[in-house]
């Protein structure tokens, strides 16, 4: 996991134009390998999805990318930037390359349509020359890879449960094998035995199809079982990444360490909850300095002062993680 996938860089998403716009994401500079499951953790608010949909072009009005690439590695093609793309370059690249599971997915079915059409239009729309046959196939097997019976096909999206639907547009997200797998929430309406084994899926099919995860979630707990790395965000901006096991074991970021502390052990001696006191800053007015140092129990002087860089700490191992921390100086 070592070639880079997906290289978004200095990536910056306004709300509005001029002086009145909100800054949802700053200079967010992430790395996505070939192969690897990243996780994108934080509160609500801090910019997760904003990211997401501002990486594919899928951001509705009034959001704009204000600045940054993001760069896709193709092994075909060679690198290139996804913001630069023609509406026609941009079609092909959607579902074939990179596909998303939305926030809220499964109110995202066509009501008047049944599960069958809705995937195979997907398919169609990337491969018209395969037979109906085939494609009527394939939808069957994504059906039966998300959990849901074959039989199903020809039901309407209000005779499933919201569970259900939530899997079929997972099924969807996976029709054409894409490259790189976005997901956003997407198993929040579902019970945590449904949870357990849509994930459990995800890992045997990148196994098996080698593409890669970007899985957003508030639910750090989540991540740490099934991410490889995990990055974590505030106010817009990246705090901390590392690899996931070292994001539970030894998190660097203040911020970090209140949404550990913000849900149970699953092993070893109870402890108390702390969660993290008061709330995510107004992106109206943000803070000086560090955005989360009105919050932070470390806070000292040059955190509402200055705003800390993202960059390698100065500890001996710390060279596979970035921190952006005044606790934890950069090199």
């Amino acid at each position: 996991m070592t070639e880079p996938l997906i290289e978004i860089k200095n990536l910056d998403v306004d709300y509005g134009l001029g002086d009145e716009a909100v800054h949802a994401v700053s200079d967010v500079t992430l790395t996505l390998h070939r192969g690897e499951v990243l996780g994108l953790a934080g509160e609500s608010g801090s910019g997760k999805s904003t990211l997401a949909y501002g990486m594919t072009r899928l951001l509705p009005p009034p959001g704009v990318v204000a600045g940054g690439e993001v760069i896709y590695h193709d092994p075909e093609r060679g690198p290139y930037d996804v913001l630069s793309l023609t509406n026609h370059e941009l079609r092909e690249f959607r579902w074939a390359e990179t596909s998303i599971v939305f926030q809220g997915a499964m109110n995202s079915l066509n009501p008047v349509h049944r599960i069958g059409t809705q995937l195979t239009d997907v398919i169609k729309a990337h491969d018209p020359r395969g037979s109906a046959q085939a494609r009527n196939a394939r939808a069957r097997e994504l059906l039966t890879l998300v959990g849901i019976p074959a039989d199903r096909m020809d039901s309407y999206p209000h005779q499933l449960s919201g569970g259900m639907r939530q899997r079929v547009m997972i099924g969807m997200a996976l029709a054409l094998e894409p490259k790189v797998v976005i997901m956003d929430e997407p198993t929040t309406a579902l019970d945590v035995v449904m949870q357990r084994q849509i994930l459990g899926q995800l890992v045997e099919l990148r196994e098996r199809l080698g593409f890669s995860v970007l899985f957003i979630t508030h639910d750090l707990s989540l991540l740490v079982e099934f991410s490889d790395r995990i990055a974590i965000m505030y106010g817009g901006r990246i705090v901390e990444q590392a690899p996931a096991k070292e994001i539970y074991t030894n998190s660097f970021h203040p911020y970090s360490a209140g949404l550990l502390g913000s849900f149970p052990a699953l092993r070893g001696p109870k402890r108390e909850l702390t969660g993290i006191p008061g709330s995510p800053p107004d992106l109206r007015a943000m803070p000086t300095g560090c955005a989360f140092h009105p919050r932070c129990p470390k806070s000292f002087e040059p955190c509402a002062r200055d705003l800390p860089v993202l960059g390698v700490p100065d500890v001996p191992g710390g060279s596979d993680r970035e921190v952006a921390c005044w606790l934890h100086p950069v090199r």
